[in-house]
């Protein structure tokens, strides 16, 4: 009997459905149905690829070595870290964000970061908070706290906003430097 019930409660659904399939405003819903489908298969898809470089100082010239994402690096050694963002979808990608942990043992170097028409934030609370001129309370010796810019070793993650869409096939590349501790 249930099995009965279930049949004919399943072939009544697949009537009603059918026929207001036919009707003119659900034939609309399906049709924004389609066009939204289209849409998400539409999508943006960035490709993010990470690489590091040593800096290399030979007769007061300063150059970077290449190393994929790897190096072997000593203490007061500077690395420059680049993201690369590539725009593999078929949508322009707007209001793209890339944030970047200082790695552990390092420390940032101020004033390093390039960006390409890009809001530059940063954070020296574990990537909690973004600011683009974080400070630190620093008690005086009269007893005053006084707002100080913060050290580059209490740096703990870059952001790069773009103010810029990234087209299909192309890319954008933003870095910031580090010194080893």
């Amino acid at each position: 009997m249930k099995r009965t019930s279930i049949f004919t409660l399943s072939l009544i659904a697949t009537i009603a459905i059918s026929t207001l399939a036919s009707q003119p405003g659900i034939a609309s819903l399906q049709n924004l149905g389609n066009m939204i489908s289209q849409a998400v298969q539409q999508k943006a898809q960035v490709e993010l690829s990470l690489s590091v470089a040593k800096q290399v100082k030979q007769d007061d010239k300063v150059t970077w070595q290449e190393s994929g994402d790897r190096v072997t690096a000593q203490p007061s050694d500077v690395l420059r870290y680049s993201l690369k963002s590539q725009n593999k979808g078929n949508k322009a990608v707007k209001n793209l964000v890339m944030t970047q942990p200082i790695p552990a043992g390092m420390s940032y170097v101020l004033k390093s970061t390039t960006q390409p028409a890009a809001n530059v934030t940063y954070s020296i609370d574990g990537g909690k908070s973004f600011v683009a001129s974080p400070m630190v309370a620093v008690k005086l010796a009269n007893g005053q706290i006084e707002q100080r810019p913060a050290p580059a070793t209490a740096y703990t993650h870059v952001r790069w906003q773009l103010n810029e869409a990234i087209a299909p096939g192309q890319s954008a590349k933003v870095s910031y430097q580090v010194v080893v501790r």
